[in-house]
């Protein structure tokens, strides 16, 4: 399955792997930073002059967390076939080696990472109490963006490019964090199963979240909380317009109404 890349880069352990490749590479000179022949090379270049950290002995896990951790962050502010296995050892301070021993290659590290945050943004958006429909939608969206504002990277690779951009299983995570998002709305407005007015409604109000997301990221230019009450108000105007075409989003807002006064 492909994922747009470009130039498969060989994996250098296919013959005569190391057993322990967390430290028989530590000081390998084939581990240094290629800088010369690579148009994958836009995380290097900001890292010249640098000197590489000294390594560490890490659990699987936690070598595993640092490598996608530094995957996230190239990925946020790179295109994905920009980025090469070599900028990502880098960045994490480990060898290119060991980065194929616990990934393979660069797609299945891009889909390891942005599964790493789908799962964590996801895990923000599990229903919290039984409020008033509106002030669980605010609750929400204070969790949306308590995970943008602290992961930023994983936050950002994973949305950056839009629908046009995903295919496949990437399109897949992407799709996972909108559905629980949708689910989530619906159980906040008690709502089983939404008409077509009701759907589009919705998940046009999720990609408004989505890109506020980016958006505020890319420029802070806007108090959070206030950004958090205009999406609210933005939900309300959107379910305004949709209940002049559809009965059942016009007894929703009724009902929402209704809710909010007592």
């Amino acid at each position: 399955m492909g994922y747009g890349f470009r130039g498969t880069e060989p994996d250098p352990t296919s013959a005569g792997r190391n057993p322990d490749p967390d430290g028989a590479a530590a000081g390998s000179h084939s581990d240094s930073v290629r800088t010369v022949g690579s148009r994958s090379g836009a995380a290097r270049q900001e890292k010249s002059g640098d000197a590489r950290p000294a390594r560490r002995r890490l659990s699987v896990d936690r070598r595993r967390e640092e490598l996608m951790a530094a995957a996230l962050e190239l990925f946020s502010r790179h295109d994905a076939e920009d980025v090469s296995i070599d900028d990502v050892a880098a960045a994490a301070g480990a060898s290119r080696a060991l980065v194929y021993h616990y990934f393979g290659g660069k797609q299945e590290l891009y889909v390891a990472a942005l599964k790493s945050a789908a799962a964590q943004l996801e895990a923000r958006l599990r229903p919290q109490g039984n409020g008033r429909p509106m002030d669980e939608l605010a609750l929400g969206l204070e969790r949306y963006f308590d995970f943008v504002e602290e992961h930023a990277a994983g936050f950002a690779a994973l949305l950056k490019g839009g629908p046009a951009d995903r295919s496949g299983e990437i399109g897949e995570i992407v799709d996972s964090v909108r559905h629980r998002l949708l689910r989530l709305i619906m159980r906040q407005m008690r709502v089983e199963e939404p008409g077509p007015a009701l759907r589009i409604t919705l998940r046009s109000w999720i990609a408004s979240v989505e890109t506020a997301g980016l958006d505020w990221l890319e420029h802070r230019d806007i108090e959070r909380p206030t950004l958090e009450r205009m999406l609210v108000d933005h939900m309300v105007a959107l379910l305004g317009v949709a209940a002049n075409h559809d009965p059942q989003v016009e007894g929703l807002l009724e009902e929402l109404a209704r809710d909010q006064l007592f």
